[in-house]
């Protein structure tokens, strides 16, 4: 599952971006999206959780974007959101998106290729 990340890029400190990433249906090949997610690093650290959500709804947020991130998701389009707002310096990373998907009778973790965020003051 190739997963197509989008809506990253440069805004100035209390601004505000959107982030989306679909996992792109397969006929041939169907699967279901359980868990749908964000995280992100920084050069030199760990990646970290951002926010991450599964198939019912159910939402766990870093501990440093707590009241100021909304993730969200479309499980018809198969698609996963990041609401970003009253952005800090300290979001500068880049973001990656995360899907566990089941298929063929298991279950797979794959990773988007990553989208830039950058907070200036």
């Amino acid at each position: 599952v190739h997963l197509v990340e989008s809506g990253g890029g440069a805004v100035q400190v209390g601004g505000s971006l959107r982030l989306s990433c679909v996992a792109p249906k397969s006929p041939g090949s169907p699967f279901n999206v359980n868990a749908m997610g964000w995280y992100r690093q920084v050069a030199g650290k760990q990646r970290e959780l951002v926010a991450e959500i599964t198939r019912r709804g159910v939402i766990n947020y870093g501990e440093s974007v707590k009241g100021r991130f909304t993730i969200s998701r479309d499980n018809a389009e198969n698609t996963v959101y990041l609401q970003m707002t009253s952005l800090k310096p300290e979001d500068t990373a880049v973001y990656y998106c995360n899907v566990v998907i089941t298929r063929w009778g298991g279950e797979y973790n794959y990773w988007g290729q990553g989208t830039q965020v950058t907070v200036s003051s």
